[in-house]
C-alpha cells in the first residue's frame, strides 16, 4: 500500500530541480521519479559505452600522426578506464528491481560523467596550444557527435548531460578563443546552450511520459485500495481505519499534515489524531462528536467539516469516508479521503463576518440588526410583551467630514461605537445602519422609563467631547424610538416608525429623544412635496447623467464608465442621489426614471470606443418589475449598443429579495449583458448567491480600500479574500473610491483588476467623458 499510495499522491509532472537530482524535498517523496531515471541510464549504458569508445578510437585514428603517440595513448587509456568504471557502476546497481531511488544515489551516478568530461576538455585545451585550427575543428566535430548522441541517450538524467555538454562546450569555447576563432567559439557556446536546453526538455517529457504510464498501469490496483465513491473528489489525503477505529493505512501527505511519520500513526485512534489535547479531557467539539457517531453507527459521510488541533494550531479538515465491507459481508472499518480547508474556511468566516458586521466600527450591521429586531418582535408577540427599536443619528457629524475629511470622520465613528458598546446590557444590541446612523434593539422594552433612560444615556455619552488626532470634536446625537408591535407589526414598519421619530428629533434641533406618534408627518410631508417635484423632473428635463471612469489597474486605460444620475430641481436645487433615489423607489418612480437612465446611458455609450463598457445602477425594485427585461432589450435595440458593452450594477440587497429578482438576473445574463455586484461586503454577501448569480465583476467597497491603504489587517485580509473568491469564480474585481496614490498601490498589490475613484476622475458630463478619447485617443489616464 505504501508504494502505491506514495505514487498515486504524486503529481504527473516533476519539477526540474527534482529531475536534476540536486535537492531533496522533505514534503514530497520523489524516489519513484529517480528510479525511472536510473533505469533509463541502465537501459542505455551499453550503447553509451560503445559510442564513447568509438569516439575515442576515431580520435586515435585521426590524430596518431599529429599528436604525441604516448600522450594520445595515455589519454585514450584514462578515458576508456573512466567509461568502463561508470558502465560497471550502473550495471552493479539494483535499480531495475527497486521502485524508489534516493536523490543521493541519483546524484552520485550522474557525477560519473565528470571525469570523462574533464578528459575531453583537457584534450581540447591541449590541441588549442599545439595544433592548427583545422585540427581543432576536426577534433571538435567528433566531440560534437559524441555530445549529441550522449544527450539523446541519457535524456532522462539531464544533470549527466549538462555536466558532459557544459564542461566540454566551455572548454571548446576557450580553445577556439585561444586559437583566435571567435566565430567558432560563439558556435560552440551556442551549441552547448542548445543541447543543455534540449536535455532539460527531453528529461521532462521522458519522465512525464513514464509517470503517466505507471499511473495508468497502477490505476486499477490503487482504486481498489481507495474509496471508489470518492475517487474524483480531488481530496489531498487517503486514510483507512479498522473496526476499532484505529489507523491501518494513510497516505504520506496525511501523515505530513499531522506533523508525524506514517509509521508513528499506524495503530493510533483516528479521533486522537484530530482532537489534540481534547483527547485527554474528552471535551470534544460538536463536529468531532458527530464524526464519532458516524463511525460508531458505521454510516458513510461526505465533506464533513472537522476542527483539528495540531499543537497550538487550529485547523479545519474536510473528511469523507464509507464503510469497508469484506467479501463475506463483514464490517472491516472505514476508508476515506480528506483535505485541509483551513484557508477556505477562514476566508469564508471573514466574508460571513463581513456580511453581518460593520467593518469600520465592528458593530453589527443592518442585516444583523434587522434579524435581531425580527426575533425580538416574534418574542413580543409570543409573550404579549413589548420590544423597542431606537434609531440614532449623530448631530453635526457632516461638518466634521466636510471640514476635517472622511478619515477623521471614520476615527470619530470608531469612538462613537466604543461609547455605545459601553452603555449596552444583555438586553440590548447596538449596531451601525450606515453612515452616521446607529440603532439599538431592546429585546424587552416593557419598561418605558428604562428605555427613556437608555436613550438619555446614549445622548449624554455621545455628546461628550472627543479627542481625535489632537482635535477636540463636539458632536451630539438624536434618538427616535418605536415600540413593537404597537408602532409597527413588521420589522420594516417598526424601523420606519423609529425613523419618523428620529426626523422629529432632528427637526427639534438635535440632542433630543422622541417617541413615535402617528401624528409625526413632518418628514413625510416634505417627502410628499419632493415626490411631486420628482414626478415632473423627467418631463422638465431636470435629470441628467454624469460618468465616472473605470480604469485598468495595470495600464490605466479607461475600460468603462459608471453612469450616475443627478437631479437639479427647480424647487429644491441640486438634490443628493442618496435622498431622491430612495424617494423614487418608495414612490414607485424608479421604473420610468430607471428606464430613462438606461436608454440615455446606452445612447451615450455608443459614442465611446468599442472596448469601453457602460455600467448602469439598477435597484432591486426595478428587477422585480415584470417588464424590466423588455426595458433592457429596448434600450439596447434603440441605441444599437452591443450587449457585451452594457453592465448592470446591483447591490447586495438583491440577495434578500430572491425569487423574481434572481430570475430576472438570470434572464439578463442570457441576453449577454454583464452583471456587477456593487458595494460588496456592506450588506448581505453570500458565497452561495455569488455562485448562483454569475456576476462578472465584484466591486470592493471604498471603506475596505481606505482601510487597506492604512495597513488595517482586517481590510487587507478581506480584500485578499474577495479577490481570491472572485478569481476562483472567474470574476473581475473593481476597487471603488480610490482617491490617493497609497490606495492605488495597495489595491494593485492586492490583485484588483480595475479601479474607480477620484484619483482617476470625478463624475463628469458626457462631453468631458467623450473628450478622453478625442483625436483617436485610447482613453489612457495619467496616474502620475
Amino acid at each position: 500500500m505504501s508504494d502505491l499510495s506514495s505514487l498515486s499522491s504524486q503529481p504527473d509532472r516533476a519539477p526540474l530541480r527534482v529531475l536534476l537530482g540536486l535537492f531533496s524535498l522533505d514534503n514530497i517523496d520523489w524516489g519513484h521519479v529517480h528510479a525511472i531515471q536510473m533505469r533509463s541510464m541502465r537501459a542505455s549504458a551499453f550503447i553509451r559505452l560503445v559510442t564513447a569508445l568509438l569516439a575515442v578510437l576515431a580520435i586515435d585514428l585521426l590524430f596518431f600522426r599529429t599528436l604525441n603517440p604516448l600522450l594520445l595513448a595515455g589519454w585514450s587509456i584514462l578515458l576508456a578506464l573512466s567509461l568502463s568504471y561508470s558502465h560497471r557502476s550502473v550495471l552493479r546497481g539494483d535499480f531495475i528491481e527497486r521502485k524508489t531511488v534516493s536523490v543521493t544515489e541519483l546524484r552520485r551516478m550522474q557525477l560519473h560523467a565528470l571525469p570523462s568530461a574533464l578528459l575531453w576538455s583537457a584534450a581540447l585545451i591541449y590541441l588549442s596550444q599545439t595544433a592548427a585550427l583545422d585540427d581543432l575543428i576536426l577534433f571538435y566535430s567528433v566531440v560534437l557527435l559524441l555530445l549529441v548522441s550522449c544527450a539523446t541517450l541519457v535524456a532522462a538524467v539531464p544533470l549527466a548531460s549538462i555536466i558532459l555538454v557544459g564542461t566540454i562546450s566551455i572548454a571548446a569555447t576557450i580553445a577556439f578563443i585561444l586559437q583566435g576563432s571567435v566565430a567558432m567559439a560563439a558556435c560552440s557556446a551556442g551549441i552547448g546552450l542548445l543541447l543543455t536546453f534540449a536535455a532539460l526538455q527531453s528529461a521532462r517529457h521522458y519522465v512525464s511520459a513514464h509517470l503517466a504510464q505507471i499511473h495508468l498501469n497502477e490505476k486499477s490496483e490503487t482504486v481498489s485500495l481507495l474509496l471508489r465513491e470518492f475517487e474524483d473528489s480531488g481530496a489531498d489525503w487517503l486514510w483507512q481505519i479498522d473496526t476499532a477505529r484505529r489507523v491501518t493505512r494513510v497516505s504520506p501527505r496525511f501523515a505530513f499534515a499531522l506533523g508525524k511519520d506514517a509509521s508513528d500513526i499506524d495503530g493510533m485512534p483516528l479521533l486522537q489524531l484530530v482532537s489534540g489535547d481534547a483527547w485527554q479531557s474528552g471535551n470534544f467539539p460538536p463536529a468531532l462528536h458527530e464524526l464519532a457517531e458516524k463511525l460508531n453507527r458505521r454510516e458513510a459521510f461526505s465533506n464533513m467539516l472537522v476542527p483539528v488541533r495540531i499543537g497550538d494550531r487550529q485547523l479545519w479538515w474536510e473528511l469523507s469516508a464509507s464503510p469497508r465491507i469484506g467479501e463475506d459481508g463483514s464490517f472491516m472499518g472505514f476508508r476515506g479521503v480528506g483535505s485541509d480547508v483551513t484557508t477556505e474556511q477562514e476566508s469564508q468566516e471573514k466574508i460571513s463576518h463581513l456580511a453581518r458586521f460593520d467593518t469600520l466600527t465592528g458593530l453589527p450591521n443592518r442585516l444583523q440588526l434587522t434579524e435581531a429586531l425580527g426575533q425580538a418582535m416574534a418574542e413580543s408577540d409570543k409573550w404579549r410583551s413589548r420590544c423597542c427599536f431606537l434609531m440614532i443619528d449623530l448631530d453635526r457629524f457632516k461638518a466634521v467630514n466636510d471640514t476635517l475629511g472622511h478619515p477623521m470622520g471614520d476615527r470619530l465613528l470608531s469612538q462613537v461605537s466604543k461609547r455605545l458598546r459601553g452603555i449596552m446590557s444583555d438586553n440590548e444590541l447596538c449596531g451601525r445602519l450606515g453612515g452616521d446612523e446607529f440603532a439599538v434593539v431592546v429585546k424587552d422594552g416593557s419598561d418605558s422609563a428604562y428605555v427613556a433612560q437608555l436613550a438619555d444615556r446614549i445622548i449624554d455619552a455621545l455628546s461628550r467631547p472627543y479627542e481625535v488626532d489632537q482635535h477636540t470634536l463636539f458632536i451630539g446625537a438624536s434618538v427616535g424610538t418605536a415600540i413593537g408591535p404597537r408602532d409597527g407589526h413588521t420589522v420594516e414598519m417598526l424601523m420606519r416608525s423609529a425613523d419618523l421619530a428620529l426626523y422629529r428629533s432632528k427637526d427639534a434641533g438635535g440632542g433630543a429623544h422622541t417617541w413615535y406618534k402617528p401624528s409625526l408627518h413632518a418628514d413625510a410631508e416634505e417627502r410628499r412635496v419632493m415626490e411631486m417635484e420628482l414626478r415632473k423632473a423627467l418631463e422638465r428635463g431636470e435629470l441628467h447623467l454624469q460618468y465616472q471612469p473605470v480604469v485598468d489597474a495595470v495600464d490605466y486605460t479607461v475600460t468603462g464608465f459608471e453612469a450616475l444620475l443627478r437631479w437639479t430641481s427647480a424647487k429644491f436645487g441640486p438634490v443628493s442621489p442618496g435622498k431622491f433615489i430612495p424617494l423614487a423607489e418608495d414612490a414607485r418612480l424608479i421604473g420610468p426614471i430607471g428606464e430613462w437612465v438606461l436608454q440615455q446611458a446606452c445612447r451615450d455609450a455608443v459614442q465611446f470606443p468599442d472596448m469601453v463598457k457602460m455600467a448602469v445602477n439598477v435597484s432591486v425594485d426595478q428587477l422585480t418589475m415584470p417588464n424590466y427585461l423588455d426595458t433592457v432589450r429596448s434600450a439596447l435595440s434603440i441605441s444599437g449598443l452591443p450587449t457585451r458593452r452594457l453592465e448592470l450594477e446591483v447591490t447586495e440587497s438583491i440577495f434578500v429579495r430572491g425569487g423574481m429578482a434572481e430570475k430576472m438576473l438570470s434572464e439578463i445574463l442570457d441576453l449577454g449583458v454583464k452583471l456587477s455586484l456593487d458595494d460588496f461586503g456592506t450588506g448581505y454577501s453570500s458565497l452561495g448567491y455569488l455562485r448562483k448569480s454569475r456576476f462578472d465583476t465584484i466591486k470592493v467597497d471604498r471603506s475596505f480600500v481606505q482601510g487597506a491603504a492604512k495597513d488595517v489587517p482586517e481590510s487587507i485580509a478581506i480584500i485578499r479574500a474577495v479577490v481570491a473568491l472572485a478569481d476562483s469564480l472567474g470574476m473581475a474585481t473593481t476597487a471603488e473610491g480610490v482617491e490617493t496614490e497609497d490606495e492605488l498601490r495597495m489595491v494593485q498589490r492586492l490583485g484588483c483588476k480595475k479601479i474607480q475613484g477620484f484619483y482617476f476622475g470625478r463624475p463628469m458630463d458626457f462631453a468631458d467623458a467623450k473628450a478622453l478619447f478625442s483625436s483617436g485617443g485610447s482613453g489612457l489616464i495619467d496616474a502620475a
